[in-house]
């Protein structure tokens, strides 16, 4: 039975640490105040759909991309772990922001920057093409939709967590989850380093 599932924890975890769903609250919460239930919802909706067909098409056509331009696996791998490491480093740094904000009312908030980069950014999917190749289609895919759907469950509950773990709370979480990130990095550029040259 272990073995079954196996493979679906070892996809959720890096998929849930690259989303970092709790991390992202506190912006959201401030780009949608003032704003009414029914368009608050339409925002979530929107958000967690751009983000979740995006990185959906990308574990798809992702490999595809890769062969057409000669890049190999492991040379993703290399390439994705360095960028991840680099990301979380930076995340990590006082003063740093993964986000591009946007004007908090316009229209396409949902699209952008919610929807992307903030849930679905370059963490997202170059994990989820790397756990695609490690763990395969079914386990990457459930992962992910599953992700999204704890992703869509936090915003729904946003003002509810915030007062629950406080501004603080969540940005210490965040900063944990970035280190687990670059760990990841640095397991992504081992193993593409093992794959590329003893492989």
């Amino acid at each position: 039975m272990m073995k079954l599932i196996e493979p679906y924890i070892l996809t959720f975890i890096p998929i849930f640490v690259a989303v970092d769903a709790i991390g992202n609250i506190p912006l959201f919460v401030s780009m949608v105040e003032g704003v009414n239930r029914k368009q608050r919802q339409r925002i979530i909706s929107k958000s967690v759909t751009t983000a979740t067909v995006l990185a959906v098409i990308f574990m798809f056509a992702g490999k595809w991309v890769l062969r057409a331009i000669g890049i190999t696996i492991p040379d993703f791998q290399i390439a994705g772990g360095i960028l991840l490491f680099v990301i979380s480093v930076r995340l990590l740094l006082p003063g740093s922001s993964k986000y591009v904000l946007a004007g908090r009312h316009e229209k396409d908030v949902g699209v952008f920057p919610l929807g992307t980069p903030l849930i679905t950014g370059p963490a997202v999917l170059t994990t989820t093409l790397m756990m695609l190749d490690a763990h395969g289609i079914s386990a990457t895919f459930v992962s992910l939709v599953i992700n999204m759907l704890i992703v869509w469950l936090t915003l729904i509950n946003a003002n509810y967590i915030m007062n629950l773990m406080g501004q603080a709370g969540t940005r210490a979480f965040s900063k944990i989850m970035y280190i687990l990130l670059a760990s990841i990095g640095v397991m992504m550029v081992r193993r593409g380093m093992l794959g590329g040259f003893l492989g």
